[in-house]
């Protein structure tokens, strides 16, 4: 496969955009999708395989809701200018770190740290401010408007509108802790043969048919808000990257915020504590192909959403230092490459 243009070939568009939200729990879920392509299952299995390598595919695995287990946290740091890649690379190099961005802002580096719970995350945040020598903002998350649900790979900004679930419904129970080594599985992502499902029962010690069942429940209750191919938008073409942040009256702020998720090319949208001399409540993510696009999205959505008059700053990102899955339920636990190893 060539290297990402700003149309997404139709080989890409076909084993990813469709497949985001509706991957197949069968046992064969490739050969599904294969059928409907028209193609061998061993042409689809090699295509993934070939996304994977080359970055546009983070995984075929699940989100999990907010409130499903572990713990995550937005931290932000402002750091001088000629120490921001050091500092970045001791970030990145933390394996609690999932994503970490440079933005437009006097607080530069912004990252997200997970763990098994709060405790561990904590933890991590001071050793990486001992190893940095620079504090961080801890901006913890209180309520998701709209999580992560998939990129619409046809348009100049993703994803067009969708359903956004209520803001009690983005509140799941927490995944049971004989769940977590699923969890952990699902997080990392199925490997890449003909029944990845049978190869999570094995390693589990449990049958296929309660691993799909599972799962099942899961999205039925929006533990896992989706399951299915998690794309790198960078790689994709979305390369205008802009997280917005507001100024709401804590009165105001789940309205402002059950509207501003419901907005077209809106990706994100969180609710998060304020902090000292940071004081934003509601955050949204637009990624777009260019900045116009972004700020056109943004504008669009500001003036629908009530939020007008509200403080805000827009923070582009400039460099990403690190993108992966998160990692609240990995820890302990069999990874899905050896997973696939053993398959």
């Amino acid at each position: 496969m060539g290297s990402t243009t700003d149309r997404v070939d139709d080989w890409r568009l076909a084993l990813l955009n469709d497949w985001q939200q509706r991957f197949p729990l069968d046992r064969e879920p490739f050969a599904v999708i294969a059928r409907q392509l028209g193609v061998p299952t061993a042409t689809v299995l090699t295509g993934y395989r070939g996304l994977l390598r080359d970055g546009t595919l983070s995984r075929i695995g699940g989100v999990f809701g907010a409130g499903a287990g572990g713990a995550a946290l937005l931290a932000a740091m402002a750091v001088p200018a000629a120490r921001l890649e050091a500092v970045a690379a001791i970030v990145s190099a933390h394996p609690g770190v999932n994503h970490n961005y440079e933005r437009e802002n006097e607080l530069n580096l912004w990252f997200v740290m997970t763990g098994r719970d709060a405790t561990r995350v904590e933890l991590a945040m001071q050793a990486l401010e001992q190893a940095t020598a620079v504090p961080a903002l801890r901006l913890r998350m209180q309520r998701a408007y709209r999580i992560d649900l998939g990129f619409d790979l046809r348009g100049r900004v993703a994803p067009g509108p969708a359903p956004v679930r209520s803001a009690q419904a983005a509140r799941p129970g927490p995944v049971s802790d004989e769940d977590w080594p699923l969890a952990a599985l699902v997080e990392d992502g199925l490997p890449l043969v003909e029944h990845p499902f049978d190869a999570w029962a094995e390693a589990l010690g449990c049958s296929v048919e309660s691993v799909r069942s599972r799962l099942v429940r899961w999205l039925d209750q929006g533990t896992l808000k989706r399951f299915g191919a998690v794309v790198r938008h960078h790689e994709l073409g979305y390369t205008s990257n802009a997280m917005t942040v507001f100024d709401v009256p804590d009165a105001e702020v789940d309205a402002r915020g059950a509207a501003l998720a419901g907005q077209r090319g809106v990706t994100l949208c969180y609710r998060r504590e304020r902090a000292p001399r940071w004081p934003y409540n509601l955050y949204c993510m637009v990624h777009g192909r260019d900045r116009a696009s972004v700020h056109a999205v943004l504008e669009a959505a500001i003036a629908d959403s009530g939020l007008q008059h509200a403080r805000r700053e827009v923070l582009f990102s400039q460099r990403r230092f690190k993108q992966v899955g998160a990692r609240r339920f990995r820890d302990a636990w069999l990874s899905s490459a050896e997973v696939a190893h053993a398959a």
